[in-house]
């Protein structure tokens, strides 16, 4: 008992001294001392020798640390190591402490990077531990550089992890490894409880232990874990199948790779069970065989077929149409490769635990399965099929098909992810099919199983995410065909963002696993962001696909930036898309709320448009970009549509649009008692008549009580239309307008404090923001600083130290 009392006795004794120290500390600031030895380069005072002291023995003192006054303590604060500061943090704010000056300042010195002026930071003990935490785990930080990051009593990996909620694994999935290894078990059932969000940015190429270690940690992250949201970045060149295991992984499918250790969460009854049929037939059916690389390569390029040569071949005779199970049963042993074992298939009395999945490749053409069955081994040569176009019809054409044993625990690890999926659904009539009609079998009835697709049979169904972001990944047939596959039963998926991915025509197949989605009892998807350079159908058509596909979509933002061949229809080859997805029939009522477009350039036909805004009769926020019409009367059959059909509609935005020849369309907007918030981004509002236009805008203005915002940037509005703009908050306005955006406006300084004198005059009280971004406010900076003092009085003004100069130099010099 005496080694306690003596350290307790020596904490009280330190917690003494940094007491008087304090107070000494504390008179000399009040009465500082002119003395040579003051400066930067002066020795530490007593205080700060005292407080290192302390931060030192922090392991036995803190506790008498923590019960120092308040005074006291904010001194010793910033002396201690990130361990102990935020160790103490919760006892520092019952003193009415705060600790961010502190977190920040350790943000700038070690971390050296300046936050996005977009993100607003609301604690930086956060953002520090976080990205501390991403830093030791790459090994980009040296802890022991900085006393301040070294303590030999913690874990930089484990007290940081406790604030990770984001986490981005780059390149060749640096810190996968670490995190599944035995020593870092804690680590990653704390980041199991804390983790929401897991991006991706930049994979490259990996080897199988690392995907090992990656198949672990998705497991533990998202199936035991609380991660909701997988986000890909820029991948150029993505590896199929690293692709592959994150899209299975996410969507909720674990099976351990060869080698890998059991999951000690799973449980012995969990990991010894057979899996139950609705685990595997949920995504894939009752039975789901594989193909060997040269059927693979056979029925891909039949998928690729021309509509005219594939009306070419011989249409099947009934009589030769045989099922897959009496093709099966019946097919020799000589047709298979010798490599694989035939096995019957499991017949209905044989119990769910001891059915092995047959292993028969798909149907392809005659001429194909013919090839197949001589050489299985080998690819069929891209020389022998003709070049592909885009996909129209085809018919169906019987192969042979063979069967192949799983090799139970010796099957390859990637047996789980070999999709591969082939155009061509199996009817049973054999008519003509349009592609889209495939979607990954999960439709008509229609079985995918010719397609190659993984035995999912043997995974386990687990928790998966509701968020997908896939940013700048280009998805091959293959992906493209997965992706489809999984989110035709991917009830969980609350939001999905595909941005830049090269769909081309599988845009078509990922439509009709949408729709299969939808028909999914407890489909909780109500977001989708699409954005791509080419579509193969115009925007509006393919708008009116996925609200007719999704009618329970309530967030729907959709960007196309080159118009597609349809948008021409005298091009060579544009053949219609297939006609269940582009029908002329009513579009049903939905629930959108949000509707974001962004459109090539063209003129756009009204009618399509006008047709999506009368089904969507809950839409509250409309967005158009780049939007052309071939007349004004277009343009105002669509703003009267809107307040016809659209009664819910707060927020209405229009982005790069010209509309100088739209200035009554534009006044009947603002006449609107509806509306909330109007955007005019970059649309000429002013270019002609701006002394007419302007006090009608004004007017219309001043009569509705409505309107709370207006957005006004890239109109060059120039200080007479400022000055005319500050009419709308005079004393005889009726106006309630509280958010002005009058950015890049080529407002000069005096006009910008004329506007300020005019506000003041009125008397008008604080109206709320005022954003000023991108004016020329540098070419008088004492009266620019003047108006904004008169306005800030006003409202909250936001504005930047924008170089008008040099900004007109860079625009003289892309001319």
């Amino acid at each position: 008992m005496a080694a306690p009392e003596a350290w307790r006795a020596r904490s009280c004794w330190f917690c003494e001294v940094a007491a008087a120290t304090t107070m000494e500390a504390t008179s000399r600031e009040a009465a500082p001392a002119k003395s040579s030895a003051s400066g930067p380069n002066a020795p530490p005072a007593l205080f700060e020798l005292c407080g290192r002291a302390v931060s030192a023995h922090m392991g036995v003192l803190e506790s008498g640390v923590w019960a120092l006054p308040g005074p006291i303590l904010q001194s010793i604060l910033p002396l201690l190591n990130i361990y102990y500061l935020e160790r103490i943090e919760e006892t520092a704010l019952k003193k009415g402490l705060s600790t961010q000056a502190i977190w920040r300042r350790l943000w700038d010195e070690l971390m050296k990077t300046r936050p996005s002026s977009l993100e607003s930071v609301t604690c930086w003990r956060a953002k520090f531990m976080e990205a501390f935490f991403s830093h030791v785990l790459r090994g980009t930080i040296d802890v022991s550089s900085d006393r301040r990051l070294c303590d030999q009593r913690f874990s930089p990996l484990l007290h940081s992890s406790r604030h990770v909620r984001q986490l981005t694994i780059c390149n060749m999935l640096q810190g996968a490894t670490e995190l599944v290894a035995e020593p870092n078990r804690r680590v990653l059932e704390t980041l199991a409880s804390s983790l929401h969000t897991l991006k991706f940015r930049h994979l490259l190429f990996s080897d199988g232990a690392a995907q090992q270690s990656l198949r672990q940690l998705l497991h533990q992250l998202i199936h035991h874990g609380a991660v909701s949201q997988v986000s890909l970045y820029s991948w150029p060149v993505p590896e199929s199948a690293l692709f592959i295991l994150i899209l299975t992984m996410s969507a909720g499918f674990w099976q351990p790779g060869h080698g890998g250790l059991p999951c000690h969460l799973c449980g012995e009854a969990s990991r010894g069970r057979a899996p139950s049929r609705d685990e595997g037939s949920l995504l894939l059916g009752s039975r789901r065989p594989r193909r060997d690389a040269a059927e693979r390569c056979a029925a891909a390029l039949m998928a690729t077929r021309r509509k005219s040569e594939a009306k070419q071949m011989p249409r099947a005779a009934p009589s030769t149409r045989v099922t897959r199970r009496s093709t099966q049963e019946s097919l020799p042993a000589g047709g298979t490769d010798p490599k694989r074992e035939a096995h019957p298939p499991a017949t209905s009395q044989e119990a769910p635990s001891t059915r092995r999945p047959p292993s028969a490749p798909a149907a392809a053409s005659s001429a194909s399965a013919a090839s197949s069955s001589t050489s299985s081994s080998k690819r069929a040569p891209a020389s022998s099929a003709p070049q592909p176009k885009s996909l129209k019809r085809f018919k169906r054409a019987v192969g042979k098909k063979g069967a192949r044993t799983r090799q139970g625990s010796g099957a390859e690890p990637e047996d789980l992810y070999d999709f591969v999926f082939i155009v061509a659904g199996e009817k049973a009539d054999g008519e003509e099919m349009e592609i889209g009609e495939v979607a990954c079998g999960a439709f008509d009835g229609s079985d995918p199983s010719c397609l190659g697709l993984p035995a999912l049979e043997a995974s386990q169904r687990f928790r998966s995410i509701s968020t997908l972001e896939l940013f700048t990944v280009p998805l091959s047939t293959e992906a493209a065909l997965t992706l489809c596959h999984l989110l035709s039963s991917w009830v969980s998926l609350e939001s999905l963002t595909l941005s830049y991915n090269g769909l081309g025509s599988n845009i078509f197949r990922l439509l009709d696993s949408l729709r299969a989605l939808s028909g999914q009892a407890g489909c909780r998807l109500r977001a989708l962001h699409l954005s791509d350079l080419f579509s193969p159908l115009p925007i509006l058509e393919l708008t009116r696909a996925i609200v007719r596909a999704l009618p329970l979509l309530r967030v729907l933002s959709i960007r196309v930036d080159h118009p597609s061949q349809r948008d021409n229809p005298a091009g060579p080859g544009n053949a219609g898309p297939p006609s269940h997805i582009v029908g002329d029939e009513e579009i049903p009522e939905n629930c959108l709320e949000q509707l974001e477009m962004g459109f090539p350039r063209g003129a756009q036909p009204a009618p399509l448009l006008r047709s999506v805004l009368k089904a969507s009769g809950s839409l509250q926020q409309l967005s158009l970009d780049s939007a052309t019409f071939a007349s004004p009367q277009d343009f105002g059959l669509v703003l009267q549509t809107l307040k016809e059909y659209n009664p819910a509609l707060k927020r209405l935005s229009f982005h790069d649009m010209n509309l100088a020849d739209c200035q009554s369309e534009v006044l009947f907007l603002l006449q609107n008692l509806t509306l909330q918030e109007i955007t005019f981004s970059f649309c000429r509002l002013f270019e002609k008549r701006p002394a007419q236009f302007l006090p009608e805008m004004v007017a219309a203005m001043k009569g509705n009580s409505t309107l709370k915002g207006l957005r006004l940037p890239g109109n060059r509005l120039g200080n007479a239309g400022l000055l005319a703009l500050a009419d709308v908050f005079s004393e005889d306005s009726s106006s309630s307008l509280c958010q002005l955006d009058i950015s890049s406006n080529c407002i000069k300084p005096d006009g910008l404090l004329e506007f300020a004198k005019r506000l003041e005059r009125w008397g008008r009280g604080a109206f709320g923001h005022l954003r000023l971004f991108q004016n020329w406010l540098d070419q008088d900076a004492v009266t620019a600083r003047e108006a904004i003092r008169r306005l800030r009085a006003t409202c909250h003004v936001v504005s930047d130290s924008w170089d008008s100069s040099q900004a007109f130099a860079d625009y003289v010099s892309t001319m």
